[in-house]
């Protein structure tokens, strides 16, 4: 029999207005800690005294570090899903509106906290990267399901294949800012970036269906 892949132990959520309060707290501190200095230089006590709570209170929620920052990503991954939503649902009423909308929320929220983003992916293993990829299908699906009234809008032959290749697109593109050394930064840039892609999804979804050379 197959072995189940170990996961790591779920921390406890809080069941009180307080307790969530000072949970966010906390995790707002250890963002801040782990964004400015690295996950390796977080320590609980760093994250308590940043929070200005008690190293007690921390241990009352999370069993160890490693509990805090699986924690940490969750919030995170749970915050861009939450954001692209949000944006999506407030575009006006049409395909160019929902995909320049998407593109834009897509961009922003992995430009948050953007250099830590991919160090909390590649230190905490499967369990992260699976998390990670249950986000990108989620972020995938919201621009799927916030195009799909105005498909009839879209000229190529196939065009839910054609939207699932912007989807692809607009994600990868968003995504390898976010890892890459010289990421383009500050809020006229991104926004420049943004449009082009954009344009170019629209771009796509707008050209007929071309035909097939085979010769070439």
């Amino acid at each position: 029999m197959t072995e189940e892949p170990e996961r790591p132990a779920s921390y406890r959520e809080p069941q009180q207005a307080r307790s969530a309060a000072t949970l966010a707290r906390v995790l707002r501190a250890a963002e801040e800690i782990a964004s400015t200095s690295g996950l390796e230089e977080m320590t609980i006590a760093g994250v308590a005294k940043r929070a200005g709570v008690a190293v007690g209170t921390i241990y009352r929620r999370f069993e160890d570090k490693n509990q805090l920052i699986t924690a940490l990503t969750e919030r995170m991954l749970e915050r861009r899903e939450e954001y692209v939503a949000e944006q999506l649902r407030a575009a006006e009423p049409t395909l160019s509106a929902v995909v320049h909308t998407y593109a834009h929320a897509l961009l922003q929220s992995f430009a948050d906290s953007s250099s830590l983003f991919p160090e909390l992916l590649r230190t905490r293993g499967t369990g992260s990267l699976d998390r990670g990829a249950r986000t990108i299908t989620e972020l995938h699906r919201l621009l799927l399901e916030a195009a799909d009234p105005y498909t009839d809008r879209i000229r190529s032959s196939q065009p839910r294949q054609a939207l699932d290749t912007v989807a692809r697109a607009i994600l990868g593109a968003c995504f390898h800012n976010s890892v890459r050394p010289d990421a383009i930064t500050g809020e006229a840039a991104r926004r420049r970036y943004a449009d082009e892609l954009g344009d170019m999804a629209m771009a796509h979804l707008l050209t007929p269906g071309r035909p097939h050379d085979p010769g070439t």
